[in-house]
């Protein structure tokens, strides 16, 4: 399901002044410590994964609680501004070698940078600039 949703008061930072910040830089203020889904609002997209209807993804999003404190995992699409959206297994590797992704999960499989053995480096980020 997904939802608009408040970002709850003991998530979000203290503000420090904004005055004469505009579009960009305005954007990038971090407002929660959830700043990746936190918007300039404090409202957040959320959608919600129950352990009835989808298993492994809710076992996958507590482990990750455990282990770092945060429920929280964020959706957005897996592309390197210039390419086309991961499509396949191999696009998901390729992107995951070629950037400065640390872990990548696929179906069963679970795959950390630092245990891969052929580094595929595609240089992106000499090809596109960076937000």
């Amino acid at each position: 399901m997904l939802l608009v949703a408040e970002v709850a008061e003991q998530q979000r930072l203290p503000q420090a002044d904004h005055d004469g910040l505009f579009g960009l830089e305005l954007l990038k203020q971090q407002r929660s410590e959830i700043p990746a889904v936190t918007h300039v609002d404090y409202s957040a997209r959320v959608q919600t994964v129950h352990a009835r209807t989808n298993p492994r993804f809710h076992a996958l999003v507590s482990e990750f609680k455990a282990q770092t404190g945060c429920p929280v995992l964020v959706n957005t699409s897996f592309n390197v501004r210039g390419e086309p959206i991961v499509a396949t297994p191999e696009d998901a590797f390729r992107c995951f070698m070629g950037t400065d992704i640390e872990r990548l999960a696929v179906g069963r499989c679970y795959l950390r940078k630092e245990a891969q053995t052929a580094p595929v480096s595609r240089g992106y980020e000499r090809d596109f600039a960076l937000d």
